[in-house]
């Protein structure tokens, strides 16, 4: 019976034991979380009396406006996304418009404009497909005398705030160049290949595929075919066999030899 009574009450022991334990764990996870929670309130301090600062450098400098951008990345804030609806006391509005007013803003809302102009003025040539320089290349090539500087993260914050379009507008990498999709169209993984390939020279050919990509001659075909017929390729019928060439890369020889 002795030992029986032991047994209960160290039974009784460990389970006290284990509870402060988990009382223990729940009180330094809420310390934990507390502590963050704190921490990221004085980061935004400061990061929106950075914003006050040097208000004038985020809007006309593109290097100090992605560093900025990426500052607010780092803690979580999206500087672009409204906070209306969020219990915000302003009204709604991005953060940016808050900190800096509405010209960083507007600034972003106006290139997406430009951005969704260029992906339409250029669909028929590329079907939808388009590199980001080339299309900060097209919008810098038009800008007045003085407008302001914009580089490929420009582009890139600007097509984020077309997410609302759903997904017509996205972008995506191939190879090494990131490109703007602007059609509601994924690339299966042959037609990225094609496309990467098309990259090196320029174009591709079927026997390149075959030789290169161990492919057999229908798979390259049928990717080839896809490509030509969402004009993401151009066919060059002048060759003895028919080569299929990347719309952005013969505009920017073309560009290239016009400059």
């Amino acid at each position: 019976m002795s030992r029986k009574g032991v047994g209960l009450a160290a039974f009784d022991r460990s389970r006290i034991t284990s509870a402060q334990y988990a009382s223990h764990g729940n009180n330094l996870r809420s310390s934990h979380s507390t502590s963050i929670a704190t921490q990221l309130s004085v980061f935004r301090s400061l990061l929106q009396q950075f914003a006050q600062t040097h208000a004038k450098d985020i809007r006309s400098n593109p290097s100090f406006r992605a560093e900025f951008a990426r500052m607010c990345a780092a803690i979580g804030v999206d500087p672009l996304a409204s906070s209306s609806g969020a219990g915000g006391k302003d009204g709604g509005g991005s953060f940016w418009a808050q900190m800096l007013g509405g010209s960083v803003n507007d600034f972003y809302f106006e290139l997406a404009v430009r951005v969704v102009e260029v992906c339409g003025a250029t669909r028929e040539e590329n079907g939808g497909f388009i590199g980001v320089k080339e299309v900060k290349d097209r919008i810098m090539s038009t800008r007045m005398e003085g407008g302001a500087e914009i580089t490929d993260d420009d582009i890139l914050r600007a097509v984020n705030t077309l997410k609302p379009l759903g997904s017509s507008y996205s972008t995506l990498i191939v190879g090494h160049k990131t490109y703007i999709r602007s059609i509601p169209k994924e690339l299966n993984t042959d037609q990225s290949a094609v496309l990467e390939a098309a990259q090196l020279l320029g174009y591709v050919s079927v026997s390149m595929l075959i030789l290169n990509l161990r492919w057999p001659r229908a798979r390259a075909k049928t990717a080839i075919d896809d490509l030509v017929s969402e004009s993401m390729l151009w066919v060059d019928k002048q060759s003895d066999e028919w080569e299929y060439w990347s719309p952005g890369f013969m505009l920017e020889v073309d560009n290239g030899n016009a400059g």
